[in-house]
């Protein structure tokens, strides 16, 4: 079978304008993004001689689409940048930075232009806030888009029927696998009582993929004279919601609530093991979950990694998790460790469907085999070649 790449494709009502992109999901590496690179179809006879711009946007909603206040909208734009792509102002080669663009623009001919983004570093992964069953057509979200538009300026109003919008994704993978144990230790000392509380809290390791278990070791020493009591381990989803002000929102994804107790003088070791998982979660109104495209499943959101460098510049939507210990004595007691909630990192996969080295992309691969089928069989290796284009809503 001859290896297929998939492209996305999208047209304007009117077919004066397509946007085709080799893929939707761009990974954020923490030291560089995936840059956006795509080609603009064009009619010239529907253009009618309007100038045609591409336009990348990074943009933050907080309420409805299609209503606003005093004319200020329900949104923010965190990035927004616009170039134009016909009539060309550089030449096609300095645009063209993959191989999928070369082999769209031979296959739509002088009609495909190329366009090339870059995001900058202080820009969110793509979130959202779960909403309650009142809130239809509310949303609270950061969604990115690649829109392409025909008109004799790019500053005048949008004519929805010659443009086109593509929803995009910047998302974040995890990291190489550290060595880093997360734990915590600490003592409480109650008054009249002469020896102290000793707790430690520790997980296994430092990142946890989204639908695996996460284990939880506890070791309480009580040394005091107090008993402890109705102990509960939970996992907390802590949302960092920066825009005009930074809001903080804390709820618990999973929870265990036991009756074990710690009487004055003995010890207790104990794993516990929780599942911070959606299906959990489903009416959860404010959970923040990884943004989707269309109707796509999702997930809980993934741990936001920023450059220390940029955090203060970060607008946006911001998730971490932690695991919380807390025990009843003469009051309250609690310990907490940070820890990462993250998909992995995918594994590169040939035309043949076996996994390949990481040095060539996927493009690059399909030629390689076609190579390979060119020697054995005498064909062309164009021939084999084939671009499955798929048709976006």
């Amino acid at each position: 079978m001859s290896p297929k790449q998939v492209v996305f494709k999208k047209a304007s009502r009117d077919k004066s304008v397509a946007v085709y992109l080799a893929k939707r999901d761009f990974v954020d590496h923490c030291d560089i993004v995936d840059p956006v690179d795509g080609v603009i179809f064009i009619d010239p006879v529907l253009l009618q001689g309007k100038k045609v711009y591409v336009m990348l946007s990074c943009t933050f909603w907080y309420g409805r689409q299609d209503e606003d206040v005093m004319g200020v909208a329900f949104r923010r734009d965190l990035f927004l940048v616009t170039r134009q792509v016909y009539p060309e102002l550089q030449d096609k080669d300095k645009l063209t930075h993959t191989k999928t663009q070369q082999k769209l623009l031979r296959k739509l001919g002088d009609n495909g232009f190329p366009f090339f983004f870059e995001f900058p570093d202080n820009l969110p992964c793509s979130v959202a806030l779960q909403p309650g069953p009142s809130d239809v057509g509310k949303k609270c979200a950061v969604e990115f888009e690649v829109k392409a538009f025909c008109g004799q300026s790019q500053n005048e109003k949008i004519d929805k029927e010659s443009s086109v919008r593509l929803s995009i994704r910047k998302i974040q993978f995890s990291p190489e696998i550290s060595e880093l144990v997360p734990s915590a230790e600490t003592t409480f000392e109650f008054l009249m009582s002469e020896e102290p509380l000793t707790v430690k809290l520790s997980l296994p390791k430092e990142t946890f993929y989204h639908s695996e278990p996460v284990t939880v070791n506890v070791d309480v020493t009580n040394s005091s004279s107090r008993n402890i009591k109705d102990i509960s381990v939970s996992v907390e989803q802590v949302t960092n919601v920066v825009l005009y002000s930074n809001d903080k929102y804390v709820k618990s994804v999973a929870k265990e609530e036991t009756k074990d107790s710690v009487p004055c003088g003995t010890s207790l070791k104990k794993q516990y093991t929780l599942f911070p998982v959606l299906t959990h979660n489903k009416d959860r109104r404010g959970l923040a979950l990884d943004g989707r495209l269309k109707h796509e499943d999702t997930n809980l959101a993934s741990s936001s990694i920023v450059k220390q460098e940029v955090m203060k510049e970060v607008q946006g939507i911001l998730v971490s998790y932690k695991v919380v210990l807390r025990m009843m004595a003469c009051g309250e007691v609690s310990l907490e460790v940070p820890f990462r909630l993250m998909n992995p990192k995918p594994e590169p996969e040939t035309g043949d469907g076996r996994l390949h080295s990481c040095s060539h992309t996927r493009f690059e691969l399909a030629e390689i085999l076609l190579k390979q089928c060119s020697v054995s069989d005498g064909r062309s290796p164009l021939l084999l070649l084939q671009l499955r284009v798929m048709e976006c809503d």
